[in-house]
């Protein structure tokens, strides 16, 4: 899909679909979730508005970073999943958690991802990578 872009900058141009603080915590979610519900997002320690959601998992959905699927137990709900495009920003998140790392205080259990990251960040990126196409 070609989203027609108002600058020619690929910062910018990336910046437009997913580089709001409410998508890439959706993006978030879906990583290290795989798969989520819309009330799964809105339980999230952020406190999402239902109309801030629905819009950014609208842009998502229209930009090719998520899909929506049935849900196994529910027709009333959908689950979210990344597609490639979305899978494929693993290793800005791993980044954006590696910066965090250097200037916050995280908590233990990230603290413990990071490090397994810090060994070897290809092979994580890799094996994360894999994970997530299987689901």
């Amino acid at each position: 899909m070609d989203i027609k872009m108002r600058s020619s900058c690929p910062i910018s141009s990336s910046l437009d679909i997913w580089g709001d603080k409410w998508s890439l915590l959706i993006v978030r979610d879906l990583m290290f979730s795989k798969q989520c519900t819309y009330g799964d997002f809105l339980k999230s320690d952020e406190k999402i508005a239902t109309n801030i959601l629905a819009s950014r998992l609208q842009m998502l959905e229209t930009n090719g970073i998520i899909i929506k699927q049935d849900h196994p137990q529910s027709k009333a709900k959908v689950l979210y999943k990344l597609t490639q495009k979305g899978i494929d920003l693993l290793p800005v998140m791993i980044e954006i958690n590696l910066w965090a790392d250097k200037y916050f205080t995280l908590p233990a259990e990230r603290k413990e991802i990071l490090a397994e990251v810090k060994k070897d960040k290809d092979a994580f990126i890799k094996e994360k990578t894999k994970e997530l196409m299987r689901d």
